[in-house]
This record gives C-alpha cells, structure tokens and sequence, in this order.
C-alpha cells in the first residue's frame, strides 16, 4: 500500500532540502501526540540511522538513503518486522516554491497516518515562514547558549534554531555527554561556559505543577531567583553575551484581576507567585545595569501534546471524564507551544525588544470555553465538572487558588505593537494541531 502528501511551501528548494540536513529537523517534524522519543538523530541523510523510543522498549531505526540533494532522499525501517519505505521528495515550482512530497510504502492504513502528514507538512511551512522573517532582522547565524534545554520549551526551542542554521550550546547540570553541552552549576556558574556565545536563555526551573507544601514553594522560588542572579552575573563578568532572555510567568500579575485586561503595564497582584516572579525579574538587574538587552518573557499556560497541562488532560477527556473547573469563569491565559518558541527567537534576533514581554495568545479564554473547544476537538462530552474541593485534596487550597482555578485575563501589547505574527491564535486551531486532529 502506498500513502502520499504533498503540499508546497514559498521557499527555494535548496533552502527547504538543506532545512531537512540540520539537527533538529526531526524534532521539529516528530507530531507531539506520538508517544516517541529521538533516541539518536542520523548524522547524514546519505547513509545514517537515525533511533527513535518507541513504548515498551522498542526501537524504530530508520535507514537513510537514496540521497540526491536537492531533489530526494529516503529511509527505510531495519528494527522492526514491518515494511516501511518513505521517500521524501523535492520539487521547484518556481524560483522560490517547492512542492513537498512524503510518499511511504507500508501496511499501516493510510487514515492512521494522515494526521501525521498534516502536523508535518504544516511545521515545515511554518518554521521556514519564520526562519525567513527572523533573517531580516539579523541574517548572520548567532551562537545560543540555553539552560534547561531537555524541557518542553528547550527542546522546542533548540530544535528550531539549529534548524535555522544557528549554533545551540546546551548549559547542562550534569558531565557533558556529547558536543554542544557544556556543565552549568546553578550554584557557581563560570563565566567561561559564555566563551564564544551571543545570547543566553535562561528555562531551567521547578515545576509549578505539585501540592502547594512549603517544601514545594521553596523549591519554586529556590530554582529561580539566586539561580538566576547567579546566571546573570556569571553573564556580565564573561564579558560575552549582549541579550539575556528568562523565562518569567504571568502569575506576576495575581491569581484573579476579574475580567481586567491585563498588559505589560498592569501593576503586580498579590499572592506567593506574584511575589516569586517580581524576586525572580529583579534577579536581573545585574544585567540590566550592565547594559546588557534583557527580555522576561512572561508565559501563560503553554499547550502541546507533548506535555503539560494537554497531556494531562487529553486521556481524562478521551475517556468521557472532561469538564470546566469550579464555576468555569476563570480566565486562562494561554499559547501554543509554536509560538512560544518564536517568541523567543524573535526576542533573540529583534534588538528592539527588552524588558517584559506577555508570551500568551492574543485570545485568553474562559475554563468553560477551553473545556468545551478541547471537548469538541476530541469529539468527547465535557459533563463531569471538578469541584474546587476535589482538586484542593491534590494540591492544597494555596494550589487550588494560585494555579487551579487562577483566573488571569493577559492580552501580548508589546509582541502586537512590535507587529509579532501568532501561527495559531485562536484556542480551537492551537489544540487541533497539538493533538492531530487538524484534517
């Protein structure tokens, strides 16, 4: 049996073939509701193997081959006893167009796979979008060096800039393993892991996620505000880097403001996490009086099938057991996973932007509107609502207030007046593409 998707995307083909060579081409494509891991990325698309995780301990090995750059390449599956033979082909349509075609040979009935086509042909025309308009602003390759580089936002985000050409050097708390990772102590940075380096973005944090014990809320703070004032001078002192980008929340502005329409310049709220994030930006002073460019990107809920709140959410509603929470009138702040990461790299690339930025879509929602959309999208009811009492057994009635049942209505003033383009700002076309189900 023989599958084929094909679209076309405004870029040469030189371009959209050399995008497919680069590390992190895989992730980048790998569609976030698939229970799959890159265990090795293929060195070559001539003649490597790249080894992704399969559950249960399998192994999927893909063989690469058939290369004839720009116009083709292949791989074909060699650790499982099921054929699989996919050929990726390139076609020029114009001076700056090209027909993509994934043709795939297998006994997998094509309507498993089609959403699968759909999410990747869909990112690799995104992305190209976006490489192309961060080019304008800064069209030299820059070195980025990233803490917390393994998490949902990390991965993404160094997923996209190597494919875009760019050099990603990965701040490890642990022995470096492979090239590009180099050992980051939270407690003591050194200075000269910034050798050579452009930029840093500073991810790395506890989870929020978790009853609101006092241990927790330690842990919380802990992992965020000395870190960071550490990271920061460690930055100024090297003498290297000239923008510094951390990670920040938008629980800077209180766990209920009602229905105000909370920007950039909306005042702090009250509460432990208003408090944490107000410490945790001052921590970068430092840099600031430097003269360093710094950006805090305040973020709300990001949505993606490959983890946080979605992948929480997605087997409860699947299984019929989906509702709001409380009355469903808290307001929920939040973006897609995609453009978080363009966020960040615009914030790299744009020596306009500094201070604080609001990375949430442009159309928060109420609980009861997202619990009835990811309801529709997964063709689920959404009829079994969770009283506030229930989630205060998991994670206490501090969690329940700071995190459950936060109601915060945040609009992104600055990324809309610096004319920031959302892929997905409406909720409905965010969760269709996070969890396969854009046909």
């Amino acid at each position: 049996m023989s599958i084929e998707h094909s679209s076309t995307v405004d870029h040469p083909i030189e371009t959209v073939f050399a995008w497919h060579e680069r590390p992190g081409a895989f992730a980048r494509l790998a569609p976030p509701w698939q229970p799959v891991r890159l265990v090795e990325e293929a060195g070559s698309l001539a003649d490597g193997k790249a080894v992704i995780g399969l559950p249960g301990g399998f192994r999927w090995v893909a063989q690469h081959g058939g290369y004839d750059p720009p116009r083709r390449f292949v791989d074909d599956l060699v650790s499982l006893p099921l054929h699989w033979h996919h050929v990726h082909s390139f076609a020029t349509e114009g001076p700056s167009r090209t027909r993509v075609t994934d043709t795939v040979t297998t006994p997998v009935p094509a309507a498993l796979l089609r959403s699968t086509f759909v999410y990747r042909h869909t990112q690799l025309r995104d992305d190209l979008d976006v490489i192309a308009q961060l080019r304008q602003l800064h069209p030299t390759p820059r070195t980025v060096a990233v803490t917390g580089s393994s998490g949902l936002v990390g991965a993404a985000l160094c997923a996209f800039l190597t494919t875009a050409g760019h050099q990603v050097v990965r701040l490890v708390r642990r022995v470096p393993r492979v090239d590009g990772e180099r050992a980051w102590n939270p407690d003591d940075p050194d200075p000269g892991i910034f050798e050579g380096v452009d930029a840093v973005v500073h991810l790395a944090g506890a989870s929020i996620a978790g009853r609101f014990s006092e241990q927790h809320k330690r842990s919380i703070a802990s992992s965020r505000v000395e870190p960071t004032r550490r990271l920061a001078d460690a930055v100024v002192r090297s003498r290297g880097p000239r923008a510094l980008l951390v990670a920040s929340a938008i629980g800077y502005y209180g766990s209920d403001r009602g229905n105000e329409l909370l920007d950039e310049a909306s005042g702090r709220g009250g509460g432990f996490l208003a408090d944490v994030v107000a410490r945790w930006e001052a921590a970068t002073e430092r840099a600031v009086d430097a003269g360093l460019r710094v950006v805090n990107v305040r973020t709300g809920v990001v949505l993606s099938g490959r983890g946080g709140l979605l992948k929480l959410l997605r087997p409860v509603y699947l299984a019929g057991l989906g509702g709001r929470i409380g009355t469903g009138s808290q307001w929920l702040s939040w973006i897609d996973l995609d453009d978080l990461t363009d966020v960040y790299a615009r914030a790299l690339f744009d020596e306009h932007l500094a201070g604080v930025l609001n990375a949430v879509a442009p159309t928060p929602v109420q609980n009861g509107e997202f619990s009835a959309t990811l309801a529709r999208v997964l063709r689920r009811p959404a009829l079994v609502p969770v009283p506030k009492s229930a989630l205060g057994v998991v994670v206490g009635a501090e969690g329940v207030r700071e995190v459950a049942c936060a109601s915060q209505r945040v609009v992104p003033r600055r990324l809309e007046v610096a004319g920031f383009g959302f892929r997905r700002p409406r909720l409905e076309g965010s969760l269709r593409h996070q969890l396969g189900h854009g046909l």
